[in-house]
């Protein structure tokens, strides 16, 4: 599937959140609350001033994967090199981005995720139905920095004395969703590895 740098269209989920392949997860998580009245396409993390540098580097992918597809039908092995030297320079890419901004212990924990939402635990109390959330996730090993608006659609109070949060995601460009459909599947790949 092309990835797209705009944000897709708002999805009804309601039916097909039980479609999704869940995973339970130890991830990086960055959560806001949204105003009522804020627009979707407005930063609510750090970095925006980033984004014509984004955009520049998302071109140059592109770029490159198109220019490696042409390459590939007359040199295998430069293509497989390219290719290797290309996810390597990702890899750094993330690592000093991460380093620039580490998070803190307690930004670390356990989640329910999958392409279509995200459910974690808040004590104290801090969120409740219907409110709007924009949310970054870090996914280790890879540190890939996923973003999406979130709806929260459910609240369960847990035995802790704190909640359990289920949101769906409203907003989320097809790039990051794909992030976190990689990440789902690399997560079983490893599970099964482990058995």
């Amino acid at each position: 599937m092309p990835s797209h740098n705009t944000p897709s269209e708002p999805v009804e989920y309601t039916s097909e959140r039980r479609d999704f392949f869940r995973i339970e997860d130890r991830i990086g998580l960055e959560i806001r609350r949204l105003p009522s009245q804020a627009s979707p396409e407005e930063g609510a993390f750090d970095g925006d001033h980033l984004e014509s540098l984004k955009a520049e580097f998302r071109r140059l992918d592109q770029d490159i994967r198109t220019q490696l597809a042409s390459l590939a039908e007359r040199d295998r092995l430069l293509t497989g090199l390219i290719k290797s030297l290309n996810g390597k320079l990702d890899t750094l890419a993330r690592i000093m981005a991460f380093e620039q901004n580490p998070l803190q212990p307690e930004d670390w924990q356990e989640v329910t995720l999958s392409e279509g939402g995200l459910a974690f635990s808040c004590a104290p109390p801090l969120w409740a139905i219907g409110d709007r959330l924009a949310i970054r996730m870090t996914l280790p090993p890879e540190l890939f920095q996923p973003q999406a608006i979130a709806q929260v659609i459910d609240v369960q109070p847990d035995n802790t004395g704190g909640t359990r949060v289920h949101t769906e995601f409203e907003r989320i460009q097809d790039s990051d969703r794909q992030q976190i459909v990689r990440h789902v599947m690399r997560w079983q790949i490893r599970q099964r590895q482990k058995e």
